[in-house]
């Protein structure tokens, strides 16, 4: 075993696409990188970085993280490029010791602004859930987005969140929030409880990020706050834009089905309340591939259905107590 300590200077793209495509800027930059890692020229090293990066993370740090890295794992010996996602690129990075995940970030001006070292796993990819599942919450929601088309669901693009769905709380008129909509508790959504859809571990939680005034976005932390919660199957279940400090379950915390985990709100990459939730093969949504989720009882526009995915347009309600 070894001790590993990653770094990280780079934002998260939550809402974004995926590419299988290497960039020539990418290419180089990598390249670039393991020779003068190999060489032990890190100065060379800081002298691709961003100033940001330069001021975060200077010549005397990054040796020091370097020769730590290097007296664990050894030289790296290759590279594979796995994806891009806007201005970050993942590579599968083999030691002489180990194999770790190196993300790349890059700025406009092709300089190195965001760097993490993690451990790399090519996790088995799901199609759908084998754990049953019911909705995470009560009353009649209105998928927004959700489907396996560009039409019926945006997030189709993005690798991880494939299939996953937006949800709101739409009024008999066909609007989300009464009055002017100015602030966050005009909207139905807002405030409402959130549940567990199945039995599982709470494995992250995040719950500091403020909600947004309604229209505006977060740019620096873009789920927003979060729980992910792993089944005994190694689902992992992605929930985003809670309501800041209203999740009320810790990690490390086994929740079984109905539990309360906080309150819908407006926070990370959201101009409205609404639930982000999405199924994946793995916890880290860099790495990970998204799945289909079905779930097991629910009402869609009136009628009882089993073993159902929604769909953009679909009335959907747990018929759970």
């Amino acid at each position: 075993m070894y001790k590993f300590t990653g770094v990280l200077f780079f934002l998260l793209i939550f809402n974004s696409a995926f590419s299988q495509v290497e960039k020539d800027s990418f290419k180089l930059a990598s390249t670039k990188f393991v020779a003068f890692f190999n060489e032990n020229k890190y100065d060379s090293i800081v002298a691709m970085f961003s100033a940001e990066m330069k001021k975060a993370l200077p010549i005397e740090k990054f040796t020091q993280f370097s020769t730590g890295l290097k007296n664990q794992l050894g030289l790296i010996r290759k590279t594979r490029f796995v994806r891009l996602q806007q201005t970050t690129a993942l590579y599968e990075t083999f030691f002489d010791n180990s194999v770790l995940g190196m993300n790349i970030v890059l700025n406009n001006r092709n300089e190195i602004s965001g760097l993490l070292f993690k451990p790399y796993t090519e996790a088995k990819t799901i199609e759908r859930n084998s754990t049953a599942m019911f909705l995470p919450f009560k009353g009649v929601w209105t998928v927004f987005w959700g489907g396996d088309t560009k039409e019926q669901n945006y997030h189709v693009e993005s690798i991880a969140q494939k299939n996953a769905f937006d949800i709101m709380v739409y009024d008999e008129k066909g609007s989300t929030h009464k009055g002017n909509g100015l602030v966050n508790e005009d909207y139905y959504a807002f405030g409402k409880e959130l549940f567990a859809p199945c039995d599982g571990e709470v494995v992250l939680v995040v719950d500091g990020i403020k909600d947004n005034v309604p229209g505006t976005l977060n740019p620096i932390y873009i789920p927003g706050n979060t729980v992910v919660i792993k089944t005994s199957k190694g689902e992992y279940v992605f929930f985003a834009h809670f309501k800041q400090h209203s999740i009320v379950v810790k990690q490390g915390q086994q929740v079984k089905v109905g539990a309360l985990l906080g309150l819908c709100g407006n926070s990370g990459n959201s101009s409205e309340p609404h639930l982000h939730f999405h199924l994946q093969n793995v916890e880290d949504m860099i790495l990970a591939t998204g799945a289909k989720c079905f779930f097991d009882q629910l009402k869609v526009n009136g009628i009882l259905r089993s073993d159902y995915s929604p769909v953009k347009g679909d009335k959907i309600e747990s018929v759970r107590e």
